[in-house]
Order: C-alpha cells, then sequence, then structure tokens
C-alpha cells in the first residue's frame, strides 16, 4: 500500500481493513441523499394540509370573509343610510337605483341587508366566544378533576341543559326587555348573555368527554410521573389534546347562533328597531301582504341569512373532516 493510499483512508476504513486482512479497496463514492428526513407533524399540520386540499373549506371559507368585512365595513358595500325612509318610493320593485327594492317605509332593503350583517356577525361570534370559554373551562374542570366537582358540575349542566336555547330566549328576553332608547350594544349583549348562559352545557359535556379520552394516555401519566403540576399537565398536554372536538362544534354552532338571534328578531323580542339586522327586516316582510305585495323584501334578507348559516355549517364540515382521522 503506498502512503497516499493510506492517507486518504478513514479511520472507520482503516479498522474494516484491518479485519479483513490488511487490504483496502478504493470503494465508489456516495450519492448524498437527496430528501432529508421529514419532520414530525401535529395534528393541527395535518388538519391544515387537508383542509387546504378540500373544495368546501375555500368556498366557505371565502363566503365567510366577505360577510365579516361586510359586518365590519358596510360603507365598502353600500353608500346609503340604512335608516334613511323615503315614503314616496315605499314597496318599489328592484331597480337600477334600488338594487333590492324599498320596504314598506321607504328604505332603501340593499342598504339595510348590508348593515344587518353587522348585528348578526356579532351575535354569533360574541355567542361562540363565550360558549367555548366557559363551557370549555367547566368540561375541562370537570373531566380532570373528577369526583364530588365532576358531579356537581354535570347537575349544573342538565339544569340549564333541559331548557331548550330558544325558549330560554323568549323567556329571558321577555322578562328583560328592551328598554325605549337602549343602547344597540346593550340589545345585543343581553341577545348574547342569554344564547351562553344555556348554550353552554352542551359544550362543557363534550370537552369533558374529550379530556376523561385524553387523561389515562401514557404522555400524560408520564408528565404526572416526573413531577409535573396539575396546572403545567392540563395546559401542555390535556386541553391541546382535547380541543379538536370544540372547534368542529363551535363553528357549526356560529351559525346556529346567526339563525337564533334571527329568529328572535323575528319574534319582535330580540332586537329592535331603530337596530337593523335580518331577523326584524324578515319580521317586517312576513306579513301575508307584504309577501304577495313586496316579496323582495322577504328574499334578500333571508337569502343573505340562510347563506352565511350554510357557510359557518359547511366550514365546521370542513373542520370536523379535517381533524377527525377515521374520516380520512
Amino acid at each position: 500500500m503506498t502512503d497516499q493510499q493510506s492517507a486518504s483512508i478513514t479511520p472507520g476504513e482503516a479498522t474494516t481493513a484491518a479485519a479483513a486482512g490488511g487490504r483496502v479497496t478504493e470503494r465508489a463514492p456516495q450519492e448524498e441523499p437527496e430528501k432529508k428526513l421529514a419532520k414530525g407533524r401535529s395534528l393541527w399540520s395535518d388538519a391544515w394540509r387537508e383542509m387546504r386540499s378540500n373544495p368546501m373549506f375555500w368556498i366557505s371559507s371565502s363566503l365567510i370573509l366577505v360577510v365579516i368585512v361586510m359586518a365590519a365595513f358596510p360603507q365598502l358595500f353600500a353608500s346609503g343610510d340604512p335608516n334613511y325612509a323615503n315614503l314616496t318610493i315605499a314597496r318599489q320593485p328592484p331597480s337600477a337605483e334600488h338594487w333590492f327594492g324599498t320596504d314598506r317605509q321607504g328604505y332603501d332593503v340593499y342598504t339595510r341587508t348590508i348593515y344587518g350583517a353587522r348585528a348578526s356577525i356579532m351575535v354569533g361570534l360574541g355567542a361562540t366566544l363565550g360558549v367555548v370559554l366557559i363551557g370549555g373551562l367547566v368540561g375541562l374542570i370537570s373531566g380532570y378533576v373528577g369526583g364530588w366537582l365532576d358531579s356537581l358540575l354535570s347537575r349544573l349542566g342538565e339544569i340549564f341543559l333541559a331548557i331548550p336555547l330558544l325558549l330560554a330566549g323568549i323567556l329571558f328576553l321577555y322578562i328583560f326587555p328592551a328598554e325605549p332608547g337602549e343602547s344597540f350594544y346593550v340589545i345585543i349583549g343581553k341577545v348574547i348573555l342569554v344564547i351562553v348562559l344555556f348554550g353552554w352545557p352542551t359544550t362543557a359535556r363534550l370537552m369533558r368527554s374529550a379530556v376523561l379520552q385524553v387523561k389515562p394516555n401514557d404522555y400524560v401519566t408520564a408528565a404526572r410521573a416526573l413531577g409535573g403540576s396539575p396546572a403545567r399537565i392540563v395546559f401542555s398536554h390535556v386541553l391541546p389534546n382535547s380541543l379538536a372536538p370544540i372547534m368542529v362544534v363551535a363553528t357549526i354552532n356560529l351559525g346556529v347562533y346567526i339563525a337564533a338571534e334571527a329568529t328572535l328578531s323575528f319574534l319582535g323580542i330580540g332586537l329592535k328597531p331603530p337596530a337593523v339586522s335580518w331577523g326584524l327586516s324578515i319580521s317586517d316582510a312576513a306579513t301575508l301582504g307584504m309577501i304577495r305585495e313586496a316579496p323582495h323584501m322577504l328574499i334578500y334578507p333571508s337569502l343573505f341569512l340562510s347563506v352565511t348559516v350554510l357557510a359557518f355549517i359547511m366550514l365546521g364540515d370542513a373542520v370536523r373532516d379535517a381533524l377527525d382521522p377515521k374520516l380520512r
């Protein structure tokens, strides 16, 4: 063996050569691997990849984005005043000047439909956030602590769960009606309060079931054995792995709460004029004479309401399909 050949041998090759009797042969150069090992993916990253390939997710998200922008910045879609009425043009059909026509008081239906999105979106988002926070917290404590506290919270939830949400809203808003001149946001707050007050038990039961499934897992047991505090175990291991079903139900319920607000306003116990909402517009149009004489008063607010509720339900279905491995 020459000195030049000896200098080019790595320590590992020298050991192998010694074991083979001292003979060293040139080996072909190995090509570098073109691909690196893929990093581990979490449930949420897998769900995002799944949702991106689902057309239903993009359609529903686009519709929801348009409605949210419409609620936040109605001036971008309508330049008129939703509270301006002109009785001389009452009950006119759709035209170039009034795209959706006018109602029986001379309001522009298009403008009021655009501005009506704000109340519905505020109720839907506010109620969903409150239900998720209260119901999720109660279910998390009930499922993780267990014992007498679990029994107490479960019985408390069953009391509220025994009263249907719509019936509870009718009773609550009948007892605490909107006073004349009351702020628009105070009335919105009352509607959100009644939905949260009687809507949290369903979310609490769902969170409790998810926590009971996660609690016996090995990584939770290992964290407890290593001396992790209960708060650290809950917020680092139990809660992140229990949120998937809550996110799905919350997305679907958002559309349900929007429909509930419209129903309460339609019954005359939710929002009151001069507030503007889809439910009030539908209530104003849903009389026998108006349906026959000016059907456009009912068609357009109902269409916007139906499309918005359907978009949130479609988004909930897409999120459910992405987060549930059994449906892939």
